[in-house]
């Protein structure tokens, strides 16, 4: 079905003029449609949703409709006192009046609105660049702490849920006999095996925190990379997050270690000089500060607690998927070459080293937040 044609059947005022593909994205084929009348241009986002990654995208619409319609009136509320404008992605009506279509192929497409003059970039580009990020997840864990996470629907069952790739990765090793091959074909690959043996004791720590009650069962956004995250084009503030799709019930610990992870690791995930992995402390304090301005109203002596531990986890949890991965034959990470995820595995246990390495300023800093 021409994208042309699709447009119409969704409620968006003025004329079509252009629409093509935009953004960088890995799961849903994305197109920026942009509509003009005489007196003014609306930008919305149109999104196939990407059925082989959630085979339930109705019930990714119903979480998004919930998410979003919560969202809108706190924000609504809290428009007058708020320091800055936050925006958060609308869903456009269908004329027929449904949050999605259906085409002839039974694919599910969505528009949703554009965050307005706003941009997301692919690295930290300072200090106060991370500080408006932590800014925005805190923001948006404030915006959802009070949307009970019983009435969404998970659609990634098992995501960040450490013991469960821990699980996965001895499967592997014992189900796929290339699995035993790559690893006993490289020394790199045992001295990966042997990091992993080292800290499996600590995979369970956040899991087990919230077995105990200690810590609650939150709704998490899922993926809070920096590109994630919408910096205000005329004020330099973060302004909304977006990639809302994995939003789901889980610890936000998972989120604040892995935004921390993406953000304070210049190098990057593919960095192939280890030496220039190194966790960033200035970025970490400045992150940690904008995240608690936002965050400190709901989280716990606990929730505090095991922040530390959130930024380790994560990081190690992401090399152990890039590792399990490699062993399996590279069937979930996208690649260029063979030993692209071994590489990948490699620079995030640096990270995870570093990150070890400099665990008491990082506890400090928190602490004095």
């Amino acid at each position: 079905m021409e994208l042309s044609l699709l447009m119409r059947e969704f409620e968006v005022s003025g004329r079509l003029v252009t629409i093509n593909p935009t953004g960088n994205g890995n799961v849903n084929d994305t197109f920026l449609g942009i509509f003009r009348n005489t007196f003014a241009e609306e930008q919305v986002i149109l999104q196939r949703v990407n059925r082989h990654v959630f085979p339930q995208p109705e019930a990714i619409m119903r979480n998004l409709h919930r998410l979003t319609a919560h969202v809108h009136a706190k924000l609504e509320a809290e428009a007058d006192q708020a320091d800055r404008v936050w925006q958060m992605p609308r869903i456009v009506r269908t004329r027929a009046g449904n949050d999605y279509f259906l085409d002839e192929n039974g694919d599910t497409w969505r528009v949703i609105t554009k965050i307005a003059s706003a941009t997301a970039f692919d690295e930290a580009q300072n200090a106060e660049h991370a500080a408006e990020c932590g800014a925005v997840l805190g923001h948006f864990h404030w915006l959802v702490s009070d949307l009970d996470p019983a009435g969404m629907i998970d659609p990634l069952p098992g995501f960040h849920i450490t013991p469960g790739y821990m699980a996965k990765y001895d499967d592997t090793l014992q189900r796929v006999p290339q699995a035993k091959e790559r690893l006993n074909a490289s020394m790199e690959a045992r001295r990966m095996a042997m990091f992993i043996e080292e800290r499996r004791g600590f995979a369970a720590t956040l899991q087990d925190a919230m077995q105990k009650g200690e810590l609650a069962l939150r709704l998490m956004h899922g993926d809070p990379k920096v590109n994630n995250i919408m910096i205000d084009d005329f004020t330099g503030k973060g302004t909304a997050m977006i990639d809302l799709d994995t939003v789901s019930p889980g610890l936000i610990h998972y989120d604040f270690g892995d935004a921390l992870r993406s953000i304070c690791n210049p190098a990057g995930e593919e960095e192939q000089n280890l030496s220039k992995v190194v966790f960033d402390l200035d970025l970490c304090s400045a992150f940690c500060k904008g995240y608690m301005a936002h965050a400190c109203a709901f989280l716990t002596a606990a929730d505090r607690h095991y922040l530390y531990d959130a930024i380790r986890l994560i990081t190690f949890e992401l090399g152990l998927r890039f590792f399990q991965d490699y062993l399996a034959g590279s069937v979930y990470f996208k690649i260029r070459q063979p030993e692209q995820n071994l590489n990948r595995a490699r620079v995030q246990f640096r990270l995870c080293e570093s990150i070890e390495a400099r665990e008491r300023p990082i506890r400090e800093l928190l602490a004095a937040l």
